[in-house]
């Protein structure tokens, strides 16, 4: 396999094992009510009630089993995908072209939905669950018992316009940053803290380009999935009550949470995915850059 998979692999790795607990807060914020009828964007303002997501130590990584094996084959096929992509439009390895970086970035994304898509479903699946004995494997083995490899992806179309844009966003502004910021001069010590300052600003960046439809994304893949259940406890308050057990699409929701929320809805929980996001991928860039340079050292 060549470098870049392997880069790729092991830092997005890195970063889902250091990210998961905000992680789980973004997406039980951005999935509104989860548990009877207390308002999780009001519990959460409050010391207690961040505290009160994490119901035991085990939830602190509820929902990462998925994303630790996902995420880094996910990133191994993003990163891939865009230095080939980059190839075929003729830009060097040291891109100039930030249209054809932003272009690369999006292809990789796309092709990233392969991965990302049933990934995203599991995981958001286990973390706005407050069952003790939850896990991504009985999440999976639920899903494809009832509904086969077609309930794994459900939600792909938004994931795939969500990853499009979002990495397109992600590779360009990064290394639009980079180019800027770093010159041959720098010391190493130099190098690696502008890499994660980079690297941690494209982070942010990318997700204030695509929040609102990571929104609509997670409350997709977190309705009620089987009409013959009671809609009670915090996977049936997910639904809304006019749904009568049948699960929206992508535009409903959207019209639904709005019309209920207002536009304040749609960027839910960025402030704490602003926070993840410039750790997390501070420290994926640096374990990228890094494994690069020391996989292709002959």
């Amino acid at each position: 396999m060549s470098a870049d998979f392997w880069a790729g692999y092991v830092s997005g790795a890195a970063g889902i094992i250091i990210g998961n607990p905000l992680d789980l807060i973004k997406t039980r914020l951005q999935a509104g009510k989860i548990t009877g009828n207390a308002d999780t964007s009001t519990a959460i303002a409050t010391p207690q009630g961040f505290r009160g997501q994490f119901e035991n130590a085990g939830t602190l990584v509820r929902g990462a089993t998925a994303p630790i094996l996902g995420y880094g084959a996910l990133n191994a096929l993003l990163f891939v995908t865009y230095n080939r992509t980059l190839a075929l439009l003729h830009d060097p390895t040291s891109p100039t072209s930030f249209s054809k970086i932003w272009i690369a970035g999006a292809t990789g994304g796309l092709a990233s939905f392969v991965v990302s898509a049933p990934t995203e479903l599991i995981k958001c699946r286990a973390q706005v669950s407050t069952e003790r004995n939850i896990s991504s494997w009985s999440i999976t083995k639920d899903v494809w018992r009832n509904e086969g490899i077609r309930g794994l992806y459900y939600g792909g179309g938004i994931t795939s316009v969500r990853d499009a844009v979002g990495y397109g966003f992600y590779f360009w502004s990064y290394e639009w940053m980079k180019q800027n910021w770093t010159s041959a001069d720098d010391s190493d010590r130099d190098t690696a803290m502008k890499v994660l300052l980079c690297g941690g600003l494209a982070g942010i960046v990318t997700w204030a380009s695509i929040f609102p439809l990571d929104v609509i994304k997670t409350r997709v893949q977190t309705q009620t999935l089987h009409t013959s259940r009671p809609r009670s406890g915090e996977m049936g308050s997910l639904l809304p009550p006019e749904t009568d057990g049948k699960r929206l699409g992508s535009l409903d929701i959207a019209r639904q949470a709005y019309r209920a929320e207002g536009a304040g809805v749609f960027f839910r929980g960025l402030g704490i995915c602003s926070v993840r996001a410039f750790v997390v991928n501070a420290v994926q860039w640096a374990v990228y850059e890094w494994m690069m340079r020391f996989l292709q050292t002959p």
